[in-house]
């Protein structure tokens, strides 16, 4: 009989990891649930466990705090049961470049690449030792598109995107699996803790959708995973875009254009 692998989540008490948790669990995975909120991850943990029949550990933790974010990586590294870490915990940005405060720029930049990169980094060598695991990191898709605002919150997200592609890179041909998802506007708390009425924007998915989307993807072991893109040749033809761009930089010489005039 095969054991399913255990499934950590990070912000896991709400929105897209609670969905995550919610599905893994109907899968049969044991689940390591991580979040600030402790009592929502309690009632989370108990209604899941009681519907599904599997083990659920409660790990209450800030990963914008360093002795938090140091538990999980060392429940990563130690937990041997641990074969899928879903890297969704993250916040968005609230207002433009300009009212953004130092502890603000901070905090967004440690929760969505920092603990994120660490996170990834605690389990990576212990998934390559098994030769397996799989880790999932939560992305946007307006890291691939600063005119939709938020330029803080898109570079973390450009970020999460080209971490996954390079960690797949180096991962996959030592069996680990690695998939960006890159949801648009999605129907959750994130909102309403930036200050913005949800209810004020138009084309939001539902949470469900989103998962259940980035699930299929999952299971095809798709490298990028974009729910809401109906064409998939519009990203088949950036990434294409971009592999021939890299194929024409000759790093020896400027090119013609940049040179002085005569």
């Amino acid at each position: 009989m095969t054991t399913c692998p255990t499934a950590l989540i990070t912000g896991a008490s709400t929105g897209i990891g609670a969905t995550y948790a919610d599905r893994f669990a109907q899968r049969g995975h044991d689940l390591v649930l991580v979040a600030r909120d402790k009592s929502r991850l309690e009632a989370l943990a108990a209604r899941l466990s009681d519907e599904n029949k599997v083990a659920i550990d409660v790990l209450q933790a800030d990963l914008t705090q360093q002795a938090d974010l140091a538990a999980v990586e060392a429940r990563l590294r130690d937990d041997s049961r641990i074969g899928i870490l879903i890297n969704n915990a993250g916040i968005a940005q609230s207002g433009g470049f300009l009212q953004q405060t130092a502890e603000s720029i901070e905090r967004i930049v440690a929760l969505n690449t920092t603990a994120l990169t660490r996170l990834a980094a605690a389990v990576a060598p212990r998934f390559v030792q098994s030769g397996g695991g799989a880790i999932v990191n939560i992305g946007s898709v307006v890291g691939f598109a600063p005119e939709f605002g938020m330029s803080i919150y898109g570079a973390t997200k450009a970020f999460a995107l080209f971490l996954s592609q390079g960690l797949s890179l180096e991962l996959s041909p030592k069996g680990v699996y690695v998939q960006a998802v890159l949801p648009a506007a999605t129907r959750t708390e994130i909102w309403e803790r930036a200050g913005i009425d949800v209810n004020t924007l138009t084309e939001v998915m539902d949470v469900d959708e989103l998962v259940d989307a980035a699930l299929v993807g999952f299971d095809r072991r798709e490298l990028i995973t974009i729910p809401p893109l109906h064409v998939a040749g519009r990203w088949e033809a950036l990434d294409g875009a971009r592999q021939g761009l890299i194929s024409d930089i000759r790093q020896a010489n400027a090119a013609e254009r940049y040179r002085p005039q005569a």
